[in-house]
C-alpha cells in the first residue's frame, strides 16, 4: 500500500521539476523536486523488482508445499 503513496508523491515531484514552462520564481522549487523525484523513481523500480522475485519465491513455494502434500 505504501508503494502507491511513494509512486504518487515521485510523480507529482516529476510533474514540477519536468514541466515545459517553469517561471523564474519556480527554478529553485523545480530544481529540487528533480533533485527528489530521481532517487524516489529509482527506489519504486527497486521495490517493484524486489516485489516481482517475493511472489515468484512464494508461488515456487506454494507449488513446492502442494506437491508435497499430494
Amino acid at each position: 500500500m505504501a508503494h502507491y503513496r511513494i509512486r504518487t508523491v515521485t510523480q507529482v515531484l516529476e510533474n514540477i521539476a519536468f514541466r515545459g514552462e517553469v517561471e523564474a520564481d519556480c527554478v529553485v522549487l523545480s530544481d529540487f523536486a528533480q533533485l527528489l523525484a530521481i532517487p524516489l523513481r529509482d527506489g519504486c523500480d527497486l521495490m517493484e523488482v524486489i516485489g516481482q522475485r517475493l511472489q515468484k519465491e512464494v508461488s515456487e513455494v506454494e507449488v513446492a508445499s502442494a506437491a508435497t502434500v499430494s
